[in-house]
């Protein structure tokens, strides 16, 4: 894609999320639950830093979470046809002969305590145990180079 003027590269990527949006549509039993689904990915890939339930919130313009968090636990949907969609997803956009997953489990050191996930466990980036946030990685690794982008 090299080449490709920004404004064609976004529209690639928008078209790209408006089909896995409707792909998920089905999943949810209710068009108002779907459509929450559907502003929940929105704002996880949105450009604010921290994804609180009330700054996503308020990024689509709802009063509070609690659309969002409706999606997350209190709405009825199939948890084994989302993995079927996304598992299908993958290999039909990743699917490389010579690709592999890495598995590479990471320890971020943290000072405090307030962050999702931080608390006082080993990590091998300190060898010891201390308050630290582990994090799980699985990147696609093939013969082409490429770079690996956040935790």
């Amino acid at each position: 894609m090299s080449g490709m003027a920004v404004e064609d590269l976004l529209e690639l990527w928008s078209a790209e999320l408006r089909s896995t949006k409707d792909q998920l549509r089905s999943l949810f039993t209710h068009p108002s639950v779907a459509a929450s689904a559907a502003a929940f990915l929105d704002t996880l890939l949105g450009p604010e830093r921290r994804k609180t339930g009330w700054m996503r919130a308020e990024a689509v313009g709802d009063r509070g979470p609690w659309r969002q968090q409706a999606v997350l636990g209190r709405s009825h949907w199939d948890a084994d046809a989302l993995r079927d969609v996304v598992r299908d997803y993958a290999l039909e956009t990743l699917a490389e002969g010579d690709a592999v997953l890495v598995i590479d489990e990471t320890g971020f050191l943290k000072q405090g305590k307030a962050s999702c996930g931080v608390g006082r466990q080993y990590t091998g980036s300190a060898g010891k145990i201390t308050n630290s946030d582990v994090c799980c990685q699985l990147p696609r690794q093939t013969n082409t180079p490429s770079a690996l982008c956040g935790p």
